[in-house]
């Protein structure tokens, strides 16, 4: 039986999430691995602006926070460790962790890069199809700031099969973190695709970290978890014959069980039939599930199909900038406080003729299910609150106009009207995104393995 455990569903996810997991790996014995996935659609793009800024950075902030409390019990125990850490800057990420190898006395360590998923340079959009989900997105000629290809799992098998004990990557298939080690252990040939199915559907049930053991799933009053705040990260066993265990670390919080299992079963999947991957296009339509144990759900049934001919790659786009300013008003008469502030941003932005496009939310009486226009803040009438929060949204392509527009909350703290405060405003870069599929042909992975030392 091999055992695999996730340590980060996200780029800022719990850093006391992986010590469990591993301690609980090293408690029930036998080979195991631990998987980091860090990379949204996004996160690649904010790396690479990231990078644009310090050329030594772009890779995950978080990465020695990580990987500190773990590294060296994953050493000692031969837990290898894969992680989508490199982000923009998949070598900046082995010399950061090669820096901390050091610093623990484990500079014999080694750490395998993969590196090859960055298209920017050489990628023509006009010659690609776009994905068929994004085909109505326009991004109205904006500059490109990063594209980068889906990886399968080989290149990260290739380094293990070289001897790494740390593999980092960036852009690849989410559940192809899970894969590479299951496929480095099992020798699964590239295409026996019922078991790269099972070895996949492990890593698409574990890649979001705690929303298999518990978040997300529960409701309290209706669907309970115990101790949420310490929701365990989880783990899956896999053995030679197939059988698939999806369970969670020792001691934690969070529940796995038949219902949570299944919400993360079909968790961005449109077609059950067709979940397609870099490695293989799996078919959950014959799954059953069946609990086997306190924390304990057996997976039946996962099918699976030949591997696309074409990778997918995701090309992010300057979008502008986001400002956003609030502030909040309390007591008696607030309703109406917030409904004159509101009125007061919108006509301040209108006189002093921003190329913005504004959005004001009253917070606690419509903003989730409101439009632009504000029609259920005007029109609301209903019971009064003892607090509202204001928010000014503003979107636009320069820099300065939508800085000014997300400051005018501040004046409203000095000379607004009365019992209002905490006003703070901030402005940050947009990112638009848009998938193509690109020839596998056109992608070329590069593997380097060396020990810590080296990278230095």
């Amino acid at each position: 039986m091999f055992r695999i455990g996730n340590g980060a569903g996200f780029s800022g996810d719990r850093i006391d999430a992986p010590g469990p997991v591993v301690d609980t790996l090293i408690a029930r014995g036998g080979p195991a691995a631990m998987f980091f996935e860090v990379l949204g659609e996004r996160t690649v793009a904010l790396a690479q602006l990231e990078k644009r800024r310090d050329p030594a950075r772009g890779y995950e902030p978080m990465l020695e926070r990580l990987l500190e409390p773990i590294l060296e019990k994953c050493a000692r125990h031969g837990i290898n460790i894969v992680g989508n850490f490199g982000a923009a800057n998949p070598a900046g990420a082995a010399r950061a962790i090669a820096r901390l190898a050091e610093r623990l006395g484990l500079g014999d360590v080694r750490i395998g890069v993969v590196e090859g998923d960055d298209l920017s340079g050489d990628i023509d959009l006009a010659q690609l199809e776009v994905v068929d989900a994004d085909a109505m997105l326009d991004q109205g000629g904006s500059a490109m700031v990063s594209a980068n290809a889906y990886l399968s799992a080989q290149p990260m098998v290739e380094a293990l099969r070289a001897g790494a004990q740390i593999v980092v990557t960036g852009r690849c298939g989410d559940p192809s973190l899970a894969l590479a080690p299951l496929i480095h252990h099992y020798g699964w040939a590239e295409d026996d695709w019922a078991s790269l199915a099972l070895g996949s559907a492990v890593g698409h049930l574990l890649e979001c970290g705690s929303q298999v053991t518990g978040g997300v799933y529960y409701d309290p009053g209706f669907k309970d978890i115990p101790d949420p705040a310490n929701i365990g990260f989880p783990i899956a066993e896999l053995s030679a014959d197939g059988r698939m265990v999806i369970t969670k670390a020792d001691a934690s919080g969070g529940v796995v069980n038949l219902q949570v299992v299944k919400e993360q079963l079909l968790y961005e999947v449109h077609d059950p039939a067709a979940y397609i991957t870099p490695d293989v296009t799996l078919d959950f339509t014959g799954v059953s599930l069946r609990e086997i144990g306190s924390d304990r759900v057996e997976v039946l049934g996962v099918r699976g199909k030949p591997a696309p001919e074409r990778l997918k790659a995701t090309v992010c786009f300057e979008g502008g900038w986001l400002g956003e300013g609030e502030i909040s008003v309390a007591g008696p008469n607030c309703l109406a406080r917030a409904k004159s502030i509101a009125e007061v941003l919108l006509e301040r932005l209108r006189r002093r003729k921003l190329n913005v496009r504004p959005r004001v939310d009253l917070i606690g009486i419509a903003s989730v299910h409101d439009d632009d226009s504000g029609t259920l803040w005007r029109a609301y009438t209903g019971p009064e609150p003892a607090e509202i929060r204001v928010r000014l949204a503003v979107a636009g392509a320069e820099h300065g106009d939508v800085d000014q527009a997300a400051r005018e909350v501040l004046a409203l703290l000095c000379c607004g009207p009365a019992g209002s405060g905490g006003a703070r405003w901030r402005t940050t870069q947009r990112i638009r995104t848009q998938s193509y599929l690109v020839p596998r042909a056109s992608v070329t992975p590069r593997v380097t393995v060396k020990p810590a030392g080296e990278w230095l």
